[in-house]
C-alpha cells in the first residue's frame, strides 16, 4: 500500500484501484474521480493520509479491462449510477460513524438524496440490481448492505406500486433498519461459532435498539420505526421482539424481511464465500411460509428472477452467458448474453450475441456458476 498524504490530493483525480481510509474503509472506488467534498470529508475527520495499491490514470486508462473474460463477465452500472451508489454508501456511512462516536446524526444530507435514490432504483432497477451482486466495490460493509437492502426493498415496493409516500417510508425504513446493530459488542457480530443464550439475547435486541434510534434520535416517522422493530418477525409468529405473525406485521417490515434475508445470502463475509444469486433465490422459496410472506416472495421473484440479473450461467449446451433481462411471466427464461460458446471460446464484439431464451426453445439454463468457474471453462 503507498500513502498518499491528504494534502496532496485535488479533485478530479482518478486511481486505477480503491483509495482507503484504513483497513476496513474505503474513501473511493477504482475509476472514481475524487471530490471537493471527498477531501473536506478527510479534513472533517482529522484524517492526514490515505492509502492505495494503485496510479493516478487518465479516464481513457480507468475504461481499460483487466482481460477479454475478466471484462465481460462485469456487469455494472454506468459511471453516473455508480456515483450515485458511492455517494450513497458514503452518507450512510457519516451517519453510522456518527451514532457509533457521538450518539446523534443530522438527517439532513441523507434527506436530500433520498428522492433522487428512489428515483434512480426506480428508473435503473437492473442495473443497480446486478450491481449489489457483482461485488465490484470494496466499501465499508454495514452501510453498503444498508444500501443494497434498500435497492431490494425499493424493487419489491415498486412492483407492488406502493405510493410515493410509502416508498419514501420503506426506503428510510430499508436503509436504517438494523441501525441497532451499532449497539451490540463487535465480539459478539463478528463470532464465527455458535451464539451462547446471552450472546443470542444481544443480538435480539437490537431490533428495539433500531427503533429507538430511528424514531426517538434521528426524528423520522412511526411507521419508519416501526420496520426497524418488526423486521425480525416472522409469518408463522416465531420472531422477535413481540411474536407478531402474518399480517399483524407491517407490510413494509415484511417486505424489509425478504430484502435483507436476501441481501444477508449474497453478502460477503469473512468465514463463507457469498451465495450465487440463483442460490439464495432457490433457499428464499424453500420458506413454505414460515418466516415471509409467501406473496411477498412472489412478487420478489417476479422482479428479480430465479436467476438474477448479473448471474452467470452454464447453459445446456455448455455455453456461457449472463442474465441481462428478466421476462417476469417466465423467470426461468431470461434474456442472456453469451460470453463463451459451446466450445469454450471466449466472444467479445460483434461475436457476442444476446439470446432470448423464450424463443430459443431448444436451450435452457443447466446452473447457475461463479466468476471462477467460467474462467476455469474457456480457452
Amino acid at each position: 500500500m503507498k500513502t498518499i498524504k491528504v494534502e496532496e490530493l485535488r479533485a478530479g483525480v482518478m486511481f486505477n484501484k480503491p483509495v482507503f481510509i484504513d483497513s476496513e474503509n474505503i474513501l473511493l472506488p477504482a475509476n472514481i474521480p475524487l471530490r471537493d467534498k471527498d477531501i473536506e470529508r478527510l479534513k472533517k475527520w482529522n484524517i492526514k493520509s490515505v492509502q492505495t495499491e494503485g496510479e493516478a490514470v487518465t479516464e481513457a486508462a480507468s475504461k481499460r479491462g483487466s482481460g477479454p473474460l475478466a471484462e465481460s463477465l462485469r456487469m455494472g452500472p454506468n459511471a453516473e449510477l455508480l456515483t450515485k451508489y458511492v455517494e450513497m454508501v458514503k452518507t450512510v456511512e457519516d451517519l453510522f460513524r456518527s451514532l457509533e462516536r457521538d450518539g446523534k446524526h443530522s438527517t439532513t444530507e441523507l434527506n436530500s438524496k433520498m428522492d433522487e435514490f428512489i428515483q434512480i432504483v426506480e428508473d435503473h432497477p437492473d442495473q443497480l440490481i446486478a450491481f449489489t451482486l457483482q461485488k465490484r466495490l470494496k466499501a465499508p460493509q454495514s452501510a453498503m448492505s444498508a444500501v443494497n437492502c434498500t435497492i431490494f426493498s425499493l424493487v419489491i415496493g415498486q412492483n407492488l406500486k406502493l405510493p410515493g409516500h410509502r416508498l419514501s417510508q420503506l426506503a428510510f425504513g430499508g436503509l436504517l433498519h438494523d441501525l441497532g446493530m451499532t449497539k451490540v459488542p463487535s465480539a459478539v457480530l463478528d463470532k464465527q461459532g455458535d451464539l451462547t443464550p446471552e450472546e443470542a439475547e444481544q443480538i435480539h435486541t437490537h431490533a428495539t435498539s433500531s427503533y429507538s434510534i430511528i424514531v426517538k434520535t434521528l426524528g423520522y416517522p412511526e411507521e419508519v420505526g416501526q420496520i426497524g422493530l418488526q423486521h425480525h418477525e416472522r409469518w408463522d409468529g416465531k420472531g422477535y421482539p413481540s411474536g407478531l405473525s402474518g399480517k399483524g406485521i407491517a407490510l413494509a417490515a415484511r417486505i424489509v424481511s425478504v430484502a435483507d434475508a436476501f441481501e444477508a445470502m449474497v453478502r460477503d463475509r469473512p468465514y463463507r464465500n457469498p451465495m450465487i444469486g440463483y442460490q439464495a433465490m432457490k433457499q428464499l422459496l424453500n420458506d413454505n411460509s414460515r418466516r415471509f410472506d409467501s406473496e411477498i416472495l412472489k412478487i420478489f421473484v417476479k422482479a428479480m428472477g430465479i436467476y438474477p440479473i448479473g448471474s452467470i450461467v452454464l447453459m445446456s449446451d455448455g455455453s456461457i452467458g449472463r442474465v441481462e433481462r428478466i421476462h417476469s411471466d417466465a423467470p426461468l427464461r431470461p434474456v442472456i448474453q453469451l460470453l463463451v460458446d459451446k466450445h469454450g471460446r471466449r466472444l467479445s464484439g460483434e461475436q457476442s450475441r444476446k439470446i432470448d431464451l423464450l424463443e430459443e426453445k431448444s436451450l435452457f439454463i443447466a446452473r447457475a456458476i461463479g466468476p471462477k468457474e467460467a474462467n476455469e471453462t474457456t480457452q
